[in-house]
């Protein structure tokens, strides 16, 4: 590669889910929309997608049993935060959806504020108030 920028920005992340429609269902209901996406069909489903967020990020639902060999079976491995303007509200209605806390709500230095949980599927999903985040998309927005 000859750009100087290696990892241009998240492309797609993926979760992994036992039962495919009832993340599909859960997911929905959290993001507020339907998966722009899906495998094989609406009735047999092994994958979904999302496009979520101010540059549609991709965020995908993959049938567990397509997951790579040696896959963690529980919580674990590197946690994508999420840029979110209410962290609180966020945080208590993604706990009210049935999904637990794994690190708690924590304020950072410069006025960062992260906190993640382990969605009813066994996924990490994270979210963080970024001050960087709003900075850079007021930035663009401008340009």
């Amino acid at each position: 590669m000859t750009n100087a920028h290696t990892l241009r920005g998240m492309a797609t992340v993926n979760y992994f889910a036992d039962d495919i429609a009832a993340a599909r269902k859960w997911y929905s209901e959290l993001l507020g929309i339907e998966p722009y996406f899906e495998r094989p069909n609406p009735e047999n489903l092994a994958y979904i997608e999302f496009r979520i967020g101010d540059y549609q990020h991709e965020l995908g639902i993959i049938d567990r049993r397509y997951a790579p060999k040696g896959a963690a079976s529980g919580p674990g491995g590197a946690i994508l935060h999420w840029h979110i303007d209410d962290i609180d509200g966020t945080l208590e209605r993604l706990k009210a959806m049935g999904a637990k806390e794994y690190d708690p709500l924590t304020p950072r230095e410069s006025g960062f504020i992260t906190a993640s949980v382990v969605d009813p599927f066994g996924n990490v999903l994270g979210i963080m108030y970024n001050p960087h985040y709003l900075k850079i998309l007021d930035e663009i927005k401008q340009a």
